[in-house]
């Protein structure tokens, strides 16, 4: 049930890198998470000349043009453990396959009760039973 956002700069990446990124994205969760391979809902958001703004230095980085956020939606009952091992996941994943710094990969992961999923049919199908992963 977790919810991909990378927001890229635009003309940056090319297809195959753009299928690369939501390849690492899906691996980030199995890896680091246990979550099922199908479990795959990512978005990929191009973003113009300053429609995407990364303070280079913030918190001791050095992030280039090549910066990118990544949102992760995810059940709000993982503990900080599950936060720390997605988290370091996504940033190897994405850093091998896209050839950035590890400083250009800024990550918000967002807890979201797994009641308001809807996977289709306007059903919550997460609402009456515990997590499954």
């Amino acid at each position: 049930m977790p919810v991909f956002n990378a927001h890229i700069p635009a003309n940056r990446y090319s297809p195959e890198q753009k299928r690369a990124l939501a390849d690492a994205l899906n691996q980030s969760l199995v890896q680091g998470l246990g979550i099922p391979e199908g479990d795959r809902f990512i978005m990929i958001s191009e973003h113009g000349e300053g429609e995407l703004s990364l303070d280079p230095t913030f918190m001791g980085m050095q992030r280039s043009g090549d910066a990118m956020i990544i949102t992760l939606l995810l059940g709000a009952h993982r503990p900080l453990e599950d936060k720390r091992a997605v988290a370091a996941a996504i940033n190897r994943l994405v850093v091998e396959v896209l050839d950035v710094s590890p400083d250009d990969v800024f990550i918000a992961l967002i807890p979201v009760p797994n009641e308001s999923f809807s996977f289709g049919r306007g059903e919550l199908q997460l609402a009456d039973g515990a997590p499954r992963w």
